[in-house]
């Protein structure tokens, strides 16, 4: 059975998504507002205001797209554990549609940063043999990488994996 996400993922998301808000509002506040300034000049108008409520205008559009980008985000990422190896689902415009084998997992991490203690929830990072891309834009080798599920959720999931681990471990005659 497919399973969601813990809620406060979506403010993991929305803290991911702080600096491209921030970014395009300075990019694109800097080449519309003058532009549109410039066309608007009348006597006597003070332009510095006119500047400030373009950007702040501009910097509201752009957090309403974020959190609708957020929402999206949040509503269409999926992970189940089969049988026999972890199915994760997630994306807006690109899905991506990943497994990861049980046989091939090395090392199972679970992460709380402040945020995640603060909101309840943990990071799971399920390392695999030969696995060397950065997971999310986080500094890590995970090819499992599951952003926020709760604290006991994450505690038997990893408790589950161990033992699938242990279980081919002791198949193989190791």
């Amino acid at each position: 059975m497919k399973k969601q996400l813990h809620p406060g993922a979506r403010w993991l998301f929305r803290l991911q998504i702080f600096w491209v808000i921030i970014f395009l509002t300075i990019f694109l506040g800097s080449i519309i507002i003058p532009l549109s300034i410039n066309s608007s000049i009348k006597t006597g108008s003070n332009q510095f205001v006119k500047i400030i409520y373009g950007f702040i205008l501009l910097f509201v559009l752009i957090a309403m797209l974020g959190e609708i980008w957020v929402r999206m985000a949040y509503n269409r990422w999926f992970y189940e554990f089969t049988e026999t190896n972890l199915k994760q689902d997630r994306g807006v415009i690109w899905k991506t549609y990943s497994n990861v084998p049980y046989e091939r997992i090395q090392n199972v991490d679970i992460r709380r940063g402040i945020i995640a203690r603060i909101l309840g929830f943990s990071s799971i990072f399920i390392q695999t043999a030969g696995y060397s891309v950065n997971a999310r834009g986080i500094n890590s080798s995970a090819e499992g990488y599951i952003p926020a599920v709760g604290v006991e959720e994450a505690e038997r999931i990893r408790d589950f994996i161990i033992k699938k681990i242990a279980k081919k471990k002791t198949n193989q005659g190791l």
